[in-house]
């Protein structure tokens, strides 16, 4: 399976290929003052208004850094009830390479995290620890992938 990596921090995550439409450059947000905390705005992709998740934020409760690196990654996810695909975008730092591993290689952390149900099994490289983020447990109330 090719993932997508990315940081946040200094901990390495991933998110599968195959939910990924494009990668973005940061460009500038919408920000209602109505949105979640998580949600950092919204922009307009190919005539498509995409809300805008901050996975720094989510993750480790401190806004993405606006380094070169930082982009907004758009996935394909299914809200419940409508028949075609919406596009969500995810913010994260250091979105620069994938990896391609067999699903094999990815294994439970051993660990479950209610307030974390995104974070998903782990898989290992020479450089540490890798960890999936489940992109179906992002938005559980009204999305599956």
């Amino acid at each position: 399976m090719l993932m997508l990596l990315f940081y946040v921090g200094t901990e390495r995550y991933a998110i599968a290929c195959s939910y990924v439409v494009e990668v973005v450059r940061l460009t500038s947000l919408r920000t209602p003052k109505q949105l979640p905390p998580n949600v950092v705005g919204m922009f307009k992709y190919s005539n498509v208004i995409v809300p805008v998740i901050d996975l720094c934020q989510l993750i480790q409760g401190t806004p993405c850094k606006t380094h070169l690196s930082t982009r907004i990654i758009l996935v394909r996810y299914q809200v419940l009830g409508q028949e075609s695909p919406s596009i969500l975008g995810v913010m994260a730092e250091r979105v620069t390479e994938t990896i391609d591993s067999q699903d094999t290689e990815l294994v439970d952390s051993g660990i479950t995290v209610s307030d974390a149900p995104y974070l998903g099994k782990i898989i290992s490289d020479h450089y540490g620890l890798i960890q999936q983020v489940k992109l179906d447990r992002l938005l559980p109330d009204i999305c599956h992938t």
